[in-house]
């Protein structure tokens, strides 16, 4: 049976780079933020979504991601409610996907809240990615033109290290990218090992 390795951490510690490692060594990924992306255009979750958040946040019927993500990095409840509507459609994308992958020992789960969303009941095997704070909040900078403030607002909204290495199985530091390339290997050796033995 297919294992499913989730993979987690925090805004801006480097998830889609080791992403990409595991896809490098032939383990299918799947990035839950990527995927609720293309959920949210569907007719009945954009119908929920209006429901919920109102007609301001679409501009000529196309959802404005920034002006929803405003709302919902600024209120727990509004964040709970967008992730009631989008988490159940993603979960059975995901299914779906999975059903076609069973020739394959492990996959990856690649989501952000990951502990957060409940997501991590259903892996096999749990890995962080940390990163020093500052250099994440440089990433994110960087990567979406935001600014430190909102950042740091995002942040507030996830679990912290300790919380989420508290729940994993494996940590992987996201600083060198040769050494963290390792980490992946090294993980799944051990993977690949215990699987031989179950």
């Amino acid at each position: 049976m297919t294992k499913v390795i989730g993979l987690t951490g925090g805004i801006g510690s480097g998830k889609s780079t080791i992403a990409n490692f595991f896809e490098e060594f032939g383990v299918p990924v799947y990035i839950a933020d990527d995927e609720a992306k293309k959920v949210m255009q569907s007719k009945e979750i954009v119908s929920a979504i209006k429901t919920a958040f109102g007609e301001g946040i679409f501009e000529n019927t196309i959802l404005n991601r920034t002006k929803l993500a405003e709302i919902v990095f600024n209120d727990p409840d509004k964040l709970a409610q967008l992730n009631a509507i989008v988490h159940p459609a993603v979960k059975k994308d995901f299914n779906a996907w999975l059903a076609e992958k069973k020739e394959y020992n492990f996959v990856v789960y690649e989501a952000a809240i990951l502990f957060e969303s409940g997501r991590y009941k259903h892996c096999d095997t749990i890995i962080t990615v940390t990163a020093p704070e500052e250099i994440r909040i440089d990433r994110v900078i960087k990567r979406d033109n935001t600014t430190r403030e909102q950042v740091l607002s995002r942040m507030k909204m996830q679990w912290d290290d300790e919380k989420r290495i508290s729940g994993s199985d494996f940590v992987i530091n996201n600083t060198n990218l040769k050494k963290a390339r390792e980490e992946v290997v090294e993980i799944l050796k051990i993977l690949n090992i215990k699987q031989k033995q179950s």
